[in-house]
């Protein structure tokens, strides 16, 4: 589940989030913690304090709507950390409270998306709701799967996991979809996820009203020949998941923390299940900021860290390259679950790449200024103030300090 089309913390955040909040109120010390971000001053990278300050001050002030966190790396450094509250019980309690698309099955249960008990944090923790960023982990994972000689090429076909005789709208365009297309959201399935999320005809919202996920969305007709059109679909990855458990033998969660987790300390999450029970791969993943910092991170440095090669260079570089347009403004596309877009710094084009998720979940990494940014934030509904990632890349590179 994207924001692709929509527009701290008092409570959920607890004492962990009060701890960083201390750390970050002031100036943040050169200190270095083997386990985690190794933390100095803005301008100990080019950076400027008063202008990230800036940007801050905006947030506070509701510029950007609800924005949870607000994070930017350089040089491998965490040097810019701030937490905003937000009284989300009171915010959404109306919603919470009324039925509709985003209001599925018991208002009590975590696909309410304004129940805060789930929403945007887990249960009261620092652990925030990734949405659909979870794909772009997903991507990652299937990369190092593939490293290990435990996931099939990707141009497998996808009906080869499945009974066919049990799949509806067979025809020779749902045969030839491959786990590539899985991928970059080419799979060609009659899906339409263009609408707000609350509208009830949001493909998703119809989705999480059957009980298996997996086969409504296999059992879709066909709208388009597969492997020729971007067309974002959530339940895309969802079979993807699916897939990972019969291919490597084990479930994602589980192979996310042997093989991404652990090596990049990151010993704290929750992921969300689907009614089936299968993990939720389009949107369940929950992780703090300076965690999904680390992701970006990672990605940032072509898959190496702190010595060991986490995820191949190869993969990195196949699955953040542009595969599709979206068809969105400004030259933006898509890659192996991850979205790209050029910008412009210092009158030279470059390109920035990065994770989207409902709300206003953001990680964004900028190779050519080894920069990384992070945003999360619960915005929404369709109308409400968002901070886009061009508009954080553009106001954050403004702040690098240039002889």
């Amino acid at each position: 589940m994207s924001d692709l089309f929509t527009g701290a913390l008092k409570g959920p955040c607890g004492l962990i989030c009060a701890a960083v909040l201390a750390l970050s109120g002031s100036p943040l010390a050169d200190t270095q913690d083997p386990s985690d971000w190794q933390i100095t001053r803005p301008e100990a990278v080019d950076l400027s304090s008063e202008a990230l300050s800036a940007i801050h001050q905006d947030i506070e002030n509701g510029r950007y709507g609800y924005i949870d966190a607000f994070l930017v790396a350089r040089h491998g450094s965490l040097v810019f950390e701030r937490y905003y509250e937000h009284d989300y019980p009171s915010i959404y309690e109306q919603e919470a409270a009324t039925p509709g698309a985003l209001v599925v099955n018991d208002p009590s249960g975590p696909y309410n998306y304004f129940n805060p008990w789930w929403h945007p944090y887990y249960r009261n923790t620092a652990l925030h709701s990734m949405q659909s960023v979870t794909k772009s982990v997903v991507s990652a994972l299937v990369g190092v799967a593939i490293s290990r000689g435990e996931f099939p090429d990707l141009d497998t076909p996808v009906l080869e996991f499945f009974d066919e005789a049990a799949v509806l709208n067979i025809d020779q365009r749902k045969r030839a979809i491959t786990l590539r297309d899985l991928l970059t959201m080419s799979d060609g399935l009659l899906w339409d996820e263009s609408l707000p999320y609350n509208n009830p005809a949001n493909s998703f919202a119809v989705m999480t009203k059957a009980h298996d996920w997996v086969k409504y969305t296999l059992d879709l007709p066909m709208g388009t020949e597969p492997s020729t059109v971007f067309n974002y679909n959530s339940g895309a990855t969802l079979i993807l998941g699916h897939i990972f458990r019969l291919a490597t033998g084990t479930d994602i969660e589980e192979y996310a923390v042997e093989h991404l987790f652990t090596p990049l300390g990151i010993d704290d999450y929750f992921w969300d299940r689907t009614p089936y029970g299968l993990t939720d791969t389009q949107e369940g993943l929950y992780i703090s900021a300076r965690s999904l910092a680390k992701i970006a991170q990672l990605f940032l440095q072509k898959g190496w860290w702190q010595g060991e090669q986490v995820i191949p260079v190869t993969w990195v570089e196949e699955s953040i390259a542009p595969q599709y347009p979206t068809g969105a403004a400004g030259d933006e596309a898509y890659g192996y679950l991850w979205w790209s877009q050029p910008f412009t710094y210092e009158g030279e084009s470059q390109r920035a790449y990065f994770g989207k998720g409902f709300g206003g979940q953001r990680p964004i990494f900028l190779p050519e200024l080894d920069l990384v940014i992070v945003l999360t934030g619960w915005n929404i509904l369709p109308g409400q103030p968002f901070f886009h990632a061009m508009e954080t890349i553009e106001r954050v590179t403004n702040a690098i300090i240039i002889d």
